[in-house]
C-alpha cells in the first residue's frame, strides 16, 4: 500500500522524492501522530489543528507581559527609592530642575505618587487666581479672581443652585453624564451612582461648567477623563484650580475655546504637519496620499490628555511632562504614538487607516482578545503601546527634536501669541 504513494506527494509539476527522503517524511508523521495522540490531540482520526502552536504562542505572550510587568515594577520602585531626592533637591524649589539637567531628567522619569499632587500644582501655577479683590484681564474680559478655595466654593454653589432651580442646561448634563460613564472604566472609581468619586467628578464638572458659562463657552466632552485624573491625585478644591490653570495654557485653551478659536486650532494642525514632515516624513506623506490631516486624529489625543488612548501608567507619566514643559510636549508625545504605530500606518485603504488611529482595527482587536490583553485600559493597548514602547520612542526622538523649532513655529502660526 505504500508503494502505491511514495513518492507522489509532490504536486505533479514537480519532480518526485527520493525514496529516503519520503521515508523521513513518513518517519516524522508516525511521529507527530504519537506525540499528538499523547496529548490528547488525536480524535476519530482528526488532529486538532494549530493546538500545540496556540498553546506556544499563548504561553510567550504570558512570559512577554510577565517581563513587561516586572520591568513596570522595577521602574516604579526606582521612582518610588528616588523620594529623598525630590524631598531635598526638587521641593524646596521645584524651578531648580530647570536649571539642572539631571533633576530635570529625574522629573521625566515620573514624580513619585506621594509628590504628585503639589509637583503638578506647582508646575501648572496659578496665575489665573490673585487675592480677594484684584482683578486681572483675561482675553477681553474683566474677572474678579478669588482664592481658589472660594473660587471653587462659588462655582460649585452656583452650580448646585442651578441644578437644583432646573435651569442647569439639561443638554449640557447629558453631555456631562456619558463623558463620566467613558472614564477611566478599568479602575470603576468613578461609574454613575455606584463609584465613591463619582459625586466628587460630577461636582468639580459642574463647577467647571459654571465657570467658563461667564465667558460663554460650553461643555467639551474629554474634560471629564482630565478632571478625573486629577481627583486621583488631589482633593476637589485643589484639582479645581490645577483644572483651570491647566486649561489656560494657549493650546488647551484653543482646543476647549469652540468656534471662537477654531483659527487657533488650524494653526496648531499646520505647526503639527510641519513636525510630522520634519521628524517622520514617510509617516507624512503616507497621510497625504490619503487625505488624513491632523483634524482626524490630534483633537481626540489633545482634548483628553491622551487618557482615551494610552494606558494608564503611560499616561501618568506624559502627564508630568505635560505640567513641566507646557504645550511642547504634548505634540512630542502626539508624535511619539505616531512613532510606535508607525509599523501598522501603512494601509491601502483610508477607511482601515482612519479605524486604526480610532483604536479600532478589527484584526488588532481579535489578536489582543485571543491574547487576553485587556481591551478598557486605553484604546492603544491592542497595538502593544504601552509606558515602555512609548518613551523609547519619545527618548529616540532628541536625535531631530528642537524646541527652537517649535517656537519658531509658534512665531510663525500664531504670531500675536
Amino acid at each position: 500500500m505504500l508503494d502505491k504513494v511514495i513518492s507522489k506527494t509532490r504536486p505533479p509539476h514537480l519532480p518526485p522524492k527520493p525514496r529516503t527522503e519520503d521515508r523521513k517524511h513518513l518517519h516524522d508523521w508516525e511521529e507527530m501522530m504519537k506525540k499528538s495522540r499523547a496529548a490528547g490531540d488525536f480524535r476519530h482520526g482528526v488532529i486538532l489543528p494549530c493546538f500545540a502552536f496556540v498553546t506556544s504562542h499563548l504561553g510567550s505572550e504570558e512570559k512577554r507581559r510577565k517581563a513587561l510587568q516586572d520591568r513596570r515594577l522595577a521602574r516604579e520602585r526606582r521612582i518610588e527609592d528616588s523620594l529623598p531626592i525630590w524631598e531635598r533637591e526638587i521641593v524646596p524649589d521645584w524651578t531648580v530642575v530647570h536649571r539642572n539637567p539631571n533633576l530635570r531628567r529625574l522629573w521625566w522619569q515620573g514624580i513619585p505618587t506621594k509628590l504628585r499632587a503639589p509637583m503638578w500644582q506647582a508646575a501648572v501655577g496659578n496665575s489665573l487666581v490673585l487675592s480677594k479683590g484684584q482683578y486681572a484681564r483675561d482675553k477681553a474680559l474683566i474677572v474678579v479672581l478669588m482664592t481658589a478655595s472660594d473660587s471653587y466654593k462659588t462655582c460649585l454653589s452656583r452650580a448646585r443652585r442651578a441644578l437644583a432651580s432646573g435651569s442647569f442646561p439639561t443638554t449640557v448634563l447629558s453631555l456631562l453624564e456619558d463623558d463620566i460613564r467613558t472614564t477611566l472604566p478599568s479602575i470603576h472609581l468613578f461609574m454613575p451612582e455606584k463609584g465613591p468619586m463619582y459625586q466628587d467628578l460630577r461636582d468639580m464638572l459642574c463647577a467647571w461648567v459654571v465657570s467658563r458659562s461667564d465667558e460663554g463657552l460650553g461643555y467639551v466632552v474629554g474634560i471629564a477623563k482630565i478632571a478625573a485624573m486629577i481627583l486621583l491625585n488631589m482633593s476637589a478644591d485643589q484639582g479645581f484650580i490645577v483644572l483651570r490653570n491647566l486649561l489656560e495654557r494657549h493650546c488647551l485653551r484653543s482646543f476647549y475655546g469652540g468656534m471662537a478659536t477654531k483659527d487657533d486650532v488650524e494653526a496648531y494642525y499646520r505647526i503639527f504637519d510641519t513636525l510630522l514632515a520634519d521628524g517622520m516624513p514617510k509617516i507624512y506623506f503616507n497621510f497625504k496620499q490619503h487625505q488624513v490631516s491632523p483634524a482626524a486624529y490630534l483633537p481626540d489625543w489633545i482634548v483628553p490628555l491622551f487618557l482615551d488612548h494610552l494606558p494608564f501608567e503611560a499616561c501618568a507619566r506624559v502627564w508630568d511632562v505635560i505640567m513641566l514643559e507646557g504645550d511642547a510636549f504634548l505634540y512630542r508625545a502626539a508624535l511619539a504614538i505616531l512613532g510606535v504605530l508607525e509599523p501598522r500606518l501603512f494601509f491601502p485603504d483610508k477607511k482601515e487607516l482612519l479605524e486604526l488611529l480610532r483604536g479600532e482595527n478589527k484584526a488588532a482587536l481579535e489578536v489582543a482578545k485571543r491574547d487576553g490583553r485587556l481591551l478598557n485600559n486605553g484604546k492603544y493597548e491592542i497595538y502593544g503601546v504601552d509606558e515602555e514602547s512609548l518613551w523609547e520612542r519619545i527618548s529616540s526622538m532628541d536625535e531631530w527634536w528642537r524646541e527652537s523649532t517649535w517656537k519658531r513655529l509658534i512665531e510663525r502660526e500664531l504670531p500675536d501669541l
